[in-house]
């Protein structure tokens, strides 16, 4: 079957890329993004809201996996639900950009992003199970990281040239809601796009696929349920990788932490720093992806060695040039996790159809995952008395996190034998 995939190999890493391209351009405007944690400044959001992006975007890709992974489990063909489920998704970006042109007070424009973005991460959440699922089912074993490796790398072309355009887009127009309106506008179509050219890649179907069932929706999950936390070295792998969320908190809060007392103008932080960011994530690409060089597990411990690193120059080092450097390790980080996250848990599902892993996984890691940034911005709030040094206190505590996961990834079994 691996020699079938690899005959499309070509085809089907253009096609993702392409792809991944399009949502690229969009991610600095709705993921991981400066230019969320500025715009909702602007509108006067405490750091409790801000902190809430992080929490709904967590809470979406948590609690609605499951779903898509009951309902795709009959599909022998899972290329039209990706496409259909990324849609949704741009269609969500877009008519909030509509809205945008019609609400213009902020007390209201405030509330309607709380509920357009709850709807955004839910749609994601429905789709992110089945896309990484259809990305390690296109490719072989062999070939997934390389293919994911290239795929990711147009993706943070695509993110480079978004916050180039983002920092002229600030500098002429600051964050008012009608020039927000039309780049959220844009955002969507270009999400569009992208879901459409899906129709580039070929899916072979799979002699292994399970039979269909018709077991209910409970049950369904029971099952899956039963088998993960049946597998330890699964489950040893999700303590692990639970620096994933502490770095998307860093990521929600560092802007507003160098604009607001290192002197960073916020068009820098929405461009360069963005743009520094994507810069780091295509060094991985490149090198760890495309190159492929390490294997899986010391890639993943890598990743917490750099995430110190950078917590180390946040905390005792904070500097306008420090946040250039600082900016490219978080993307450095995110990137490594993107790279090493799917075919890990592919291994670990040893199975041909992993989206019931690539559902639950998540839903295992809420606690900590929506915990961890609303505590974090109303501690923020809280100890706002110190200024820049609420800051310092709770990127030390986030360091500490990452030491605790930098032990358990080296207990991390990546063997194929799944128990």
């Amino acid at each position: 079957m691996d020699r079938r995939k690899d005959r499309y190999y070509t085809r089907n890493v253009f096609g993702v890329s392409v792809v991944e391209f399009f949502w690229g351009l969009g991610f600095p405007i709705v993921l991981e993004s400066t230019f969320l944690q500025l715009f909702l400044k602007s509108l006067g959001a405490s750091s409790l809201l801000i902190g809430s992006v992080p929490f709904l975007f967590i809470v979406g890709i948590s609690c609605f996996p499951i779903f898509a992974s009951y309902y795709s489990r009959n599909y022998r063909f899972k290329r039209p639900l990706v496409i259909g489920l990324h849609l949704v998704a741009a269609i969500l970006v877009f008519v909030f950009g509509v809205l945008l042109l019609i609400i213009k007070d902020p007390a209201y424009i405030l509330p309607f992003f709380l509920v357009f973005y709850a709807l955004f991460s839910i749609s994601l959440g429905m789709g992110i199970p089945v896309w990484l699922n259809y990305l390690v089912r296109i490719f072989s074993e062999v070939k997934t990281v390389p293919g994911l490796g290239y795929m990711m790398m147009f993706q943070n072309i695509g993110k480079i040239i978004s916050s180039f355009f983002i920092l002229k887009m600030v500098e002429k127009f600051a964050f008012s809601p009608v020039s927000a309106a039309w780049v959220f506008m844009l955002t969507g179509l270009v999400f569009a796009l992208g879901a459409v050219s899906f129709l580039l890649t070929k899916e072979e179907l799979d002699p292994e696929d399970p039979e269909p069932d018709d077991t209910t929706f409970f049950q369904h999950i029971r099952e899956s349920l039963a088998d993960i936390t049946a597998n330890r070295k699964f489950l040893l792998f999700l303590a692990a990788d639970l620096d994933f969320y502490v770095i998307l908190t860093v990521f929600s809060f560092y802007a507003n932490y160098a604009t607001g007392f290192y002197g960073v103008a916020p068009a820098v932080a929405a461009g360069f720093f963005v743009a520094c960011i994507y810069g780091g994530s295509i060094t991985v690409n490149i090198l760890l992806g495309a190159m492929n060089l390490f294997n899986l597990k010391q890639k993943f411990i890598l990743s917490k060695f750099v995430s110190l690193a950078l917590l180390t120059l946040l905390v005792f080092f904070p500097s306008a040039p420090a946040f250039f450097v600082i900016s490219f390790m978080l993307g450095f980080v995110r990137a490594i996790r993107n790279v090493v996250y799917p075919p890990s848990v592919k291994r670990f599902a040893a199975r041909t159809d992993a989206t019931p892993y690539f559902s639950m996984a998540p839903l295992l890691t809420l606690p900590f995952a929506a915990g961890y940034p609303l505590l974090f911005g109303k501690l923020l709030d809280h100890f706002a008395w110190l200024q820049q040094d609420s800051y310092r206190l709770l990127f030390g505590v986030s360091a500490g996190i990452i030491l605790i996961t930098l032990y358990l990834s080296f207990q991390v079994d990546f063997s194929s034998d799944k128990r």
